[in-house]
């Protein structure tokens, strides 16, 4: 079958978005957001959606699966395979090219996943069996049933207990195949210097621009500290500033700096990790257009509206 998803990652601050926009112009496609944080409403200058991207620089490109939820829904993975394969197949019947952008590994792992998750229900007995373990207990018991995993599945008990519930449940049900894909993935890398200056100069950006007004609404309309905290790195440490456990904003901007480069450095292995396990990604330097369209192209380009002309 001819290729029928592009997809492009890369860690923060890489340039993913800007890269994705000039593709999808040029393709003709619409891109799918993978960003975890994304598909919340109100999370925009922490969770970078940059939307002026998508339409500026030339025609406005469409776009998916970001802000189609509010704080109080509980997103997760198996919510975003779902929802990704119903745009998927929807962009395959009327033949537009799928672009994925995001840099969230396990959203990534579900849109190249061969089958679909398993909705998984609530067990009570597991549940009861698992209240007298320690967390340090449920931890070692989910790498056990799954090596791989959410890294926030480990911050939160209740959290936690799901994560080793889905995983027991998945081992025993044979999930069911998803639409079919053909991907091509392309990787943003840039110098790990360069790469760190950009995140900082973006958390600058970002800071000028309201990001700790963002979280002080977000909190005076009702979303807890606790909400925040699992809500990502720029959301943790300004929750801490505004309650007074980060003493001024030059240390807030230094530690979360020093937390987001470390942040990137996970995203980098967890992308050496999708190519031991089979995942061909070609590397694009520092985003370049015109280096993409050639990889796209020596691949065999995607499908496109003309093709189901």
């Amino acid at each position: 079958m001819a290729n029928n998803l592009l997809m492009i990652l890369g860690p923060t601050a890489s340039g993913k978005t800007r890269l994705g926009v000039e593709v999808t112009r040029e393709l003709g496609g619409e891109i799918v957001s993978a960003d975890s944080r994304q598909v919340y409403r109100g999370l925009d200058i922490g969770a970078g959606k940059d939307l002026h991207e998508y339409s500026s620089g030339g025609p406005a490109v469409a776009y998916h699966l970001i802000d189609v939820v509010g704080l109080d829904f509980e997103f997760s993975v198996f919510e975003y395979q779902k929802r990704f394969f119903s745009v998927f197949e929807d962009l395959q019947v009327r033949g537009i090219p799928a672009i994925v952008v995001g840099g969230s590994g396990l959203y990534l792992d579900a849109v190249l996943n061969d089958c679909r998750m398993v909705d998984v229900p609530p067990d009570p007995a597991l549940r009861e069996g698992l209240k007298p373990l320690s967390n340090e207990a449920l931890v070692r018991r989910l790498q056990v049933l799954r090596p791989v995993h959410n890294t926030t599945d480990l911050e939160d008990r209740e959290r936690l207990v799901r994560a080793i519930e889905i995983a027991r449940y998945s081992a025993d049900h044979e999930p069911e195949p998803g639409p079919e894909r053909k991907p091509v993935v392309l990787g943003v890398r840039w110098d790990r210097r360069v790469l760190r200056s950009r995140i900082r100069e973006r958390l600058a950006s970002r800071l000028q621009h309201g990001l700790i007004d963002e979280v002080r609404d977000l909190h005076d309309q009702g979303v807890s500290w606790e909400k925040l905290h699992f809500l990502g790195l720029e959301y943790r440490f300004v929750s801490d500033f505004l309650r007074g456990r980060i003493k001024n904003e030059n240390d807030l901007r230094q530690k979360l700096a020093a937390a987001i480069i470390g942040f990137a450095k996970r995203q980098e292995t967890w992308f050496r990790r999708m190519q031991r396990r089979g995942t061909e990604i070609h590397w694009i330097e520092r985003g370049n257009v015109n280096q993409a369209l050639q990889v796209i192209e020596s691949c065999g380009g995607l499908v496109s509206r003309s093709d189901h002309a």
